[in-house]
């Protein structure tokens, strides 16, 4: 009990060292000044809106790196002690399997010792008897001889002896055994207490790491949002009036890049958020016949249609107010040239998400996609006839107008609020939007997806001015983006050096090369890829895996670790857009 006993006291001090690195970020002030700043609190949208995107991932940088040091050394502390955790343990089950053979032993010794203890019954009794009636005359009155007398006497009392000596040998088996006993019971109640310690401080101390690991996850989404919100650059338009910006066009047609050899790019379906009206799908059903009615019941869930007053204000950011249909004629965000019935879809849909985004007049709207894009000049034209055609009607339920997001093209699914981390609403829907009804496979999706005639339905993002300004990836590029992920895996204090090499670190420290992440990713590291094979759930819309084949063992990564880990170490302005992407190989 002396070796558990000093491992116990290894226990608790490296249980004081996890502590001291928590306590790190609780006695930081400036760091629990960072956590509560606006750059955790306000939407990415609103960050980007005010400029303070740089200042925000720098913050956001110091936050992840305190936090990175403070579990980093958690987590080796953690995997010191579970070492020695497993020595104790298997210290502990040999001596509960020494305490099952004395459990055993004393359970044979205790069937023996029923036998014993009738045997110095029987001899006590005869020995108490012998001395009652014991009478040294005796023999010499009836002995033919005195020496016969004396021999008879000299063995009584050899025999007295022997019964003397049979008796404590018997009185000192069964106090043996009860002290076997007693022991037995004491060990494995120390046992038990040990092994119920042990358990409690593992768990306590892995609950603690696991903590901080949850909360750097959170942080590290947090910065790909910030991420992703500065990708400006790749000309993303969520709104179908002007795609702005588009696909790099690297296969269809073909544009090849400079570096040779075996290409590979990812290509997303879709562009975000994939909430509510698919533009280029309302487009799609119109042309199927469909009428606006039937588009938004494809697209929301809600009671039906109430009639607003014209005389609403609508407060414009920049440009005062305006009625209500004064305003909506003044939206531009699908061509005027469409279907009518899908631009009235999108005239209603307008309508509801400024009167819920505005509490019907109560605040404010911006002007960009980020709401809808709104110019000061009537649009004129077909969408002044569909605005007109649906004048006042809202989409409502529960009698509230709901707050009717849409965007340019979905990629065949529709999401849920919920779905994409914002707050959960019963009036958006998960739907595969195909003619069918369910997809199979790519194929089916770019056969039947109601959007598919969108010019952003299946595009590879981004692209390098050295290379063609396509968003073709080497064998050797793709093979450090894996790398990344696959260190960022393994070891996640590492993630803050995983940044893309040709651009500054935003959390202020070294951006690793790719000789540095092969180094400390060992022998499971890629010089480089042959295939890429993806894994999707085409019940949701999801790329769940990517299957990675080249000069290292294979590997199979989940599909949105690798996009977002893709979007941190990709070079220039290379993106996955989505959750839904799939590999070209050239």
């Amino acid at each position: 009990m002396a070796d558990i006993m000093d491992l116990m006291r290894r226990i608790f001090k490296f249980a004081l060292l996890i502590l001291a690195g928590i306590l790190f970020l609780k006695l930081s002030s400036n760091i629990w000044a960072d956590i509560n700043s606006d750059c955790q609190n306000e939407a990415p949208s609103q960050i980007v809106a005010e400029g303070k995107t740089d200042e925000c991932t720098q913050i956001l940088g110091n936050i992840a790196a305190a936090i990175g040091a403070a579990n980093a050394t958690n987590q080796k502390n953690l995997s010191q002690l579970q070492s020695q955790l497993n020595s104790l343990n298997a210290k502990l089950n040999a001596l509960s399997d020494e305490l099952t053979k004395t459990a055993a032993d004393i359970s044979s010794r205790e069937e023996n010792m029923g036998f014993t203890q009738e045997v110095l019954n029987q001899k006590t009794r005869d020995y108490y008897t012998f001395l009652r009636l014991y009478d040294p005359i005796t023999p010499f009155l009836f002995a033919d001889s005195a020496s016969n007398a004396f021999q008879e006497l000299s063995l009584r009392q050899k025999a007295q002896t022997a019964d003397v000596s049979a008796i404590e040998q018997y009185v000192n088996e069964i106090n043996d055994l009860k002290n076997s006993q007693a022991a037995l019971q004491k060990s494995q109640a120390s046992v038990s207490a040990v092994q119920k310690q042990i358990a409690q401080q593992t768990n306590f101390l892995a609950g603690e790491v696991a903590k901080a690991n949850n909360y750097l996850a959170t942080l590290s989404a947090r910065q790909e949002a910030f991420i992703e919100a500065k990708l400006e650059s790749l000309g993303i338009s969520r709104s179908a009036y002007n795609l702005n910006g588009g696909c790099s066009s690297d296969i269809n047609p073909y544009k090849a890049p400079n570096f040779g050899g075996t290409e590979f790019a990812f290509f997303t379906f879709g562009v975000p958020n994939r909430v509510g009206m698919d533009q280029y799908g309302a487009y799609g059903r119109a042309n199927a016949g469909q009428g606006s009615d039937q588009i938004l019941h494809a697209y929301y869930n809600f009671d039906g249609y109430q009639n607003f007053s014209n005389s609403i204000k609508i407060n414009v950011q920049g440009y005062g107010s305006y009625n209500l249909e004064d305003y909506v004629k003044r939206i531009y965000e699908v061509p005027d040239n469409w279907p009518m019935e899908a631009l009235k879809a999108q005239a209603i849909a307008a309508r509801s998400y400024v009167l819920a985004y505005t509490n019907g007049g109560a605040g404010s709207i911006c002007t960009t996609q980020q709401c809808q894009v709104f110019q000061p000049n009537p649009k004129g034209g077909n969408w002044e006839q569909a605005v007109d055609a649906t004048a006042g009607q809202v989409m409502v339920q529960g009698g509230q107008p709901i707050k009717a997001w849409f965007s340019a093209t979905h990629g065949g699914y529709e999401y849920t609020s919920a779905d994409i981390g914002w707050s959960a609403t019963p009036w958006t829907k998960r739907l595969v939007d195909t003619t069918t009804g369910n997809a199979g496979s790519f194929a089916d999706l770019m056969n039947n997806a109601y959007d598919k005639s969108s010019p952003v339905f299946y595009c590879d993002w981004g692209g390098r001015s050295d290379q063609n300004k396509t968003a073709w990836l080497s064998s050797t590029d793709l093979a450090d983006i894996v790398n990344a992920v696959l260190l960022a895996e393994k070891d996640g204090s590492t993630k803050s050096h995983l940044y893309q090499t040709d651009k500054p670190n935003p959390e202020g420290t070294d951006t690793w090369s790719a000789d540095q992440v092969k180094s400390n990713l060992g022998s499971s590291a890629f010089n480089t890829i042959t295939d890429v094979s993806v894994g999707v759930d085409f019940g949701t819309g999801r790329t769940t895996t990517v299957t990675i084949s080249g000069d290292a063992p294979s590997q199979t990564i989940n599909g949105d670790d690798f996009k977002n880990y893709f979007n941190l170490r990709a070079p220039a302005n290379i993106q996955i857009v989505g959750p839904l992407y799939n590999i070209e190989k050239h």
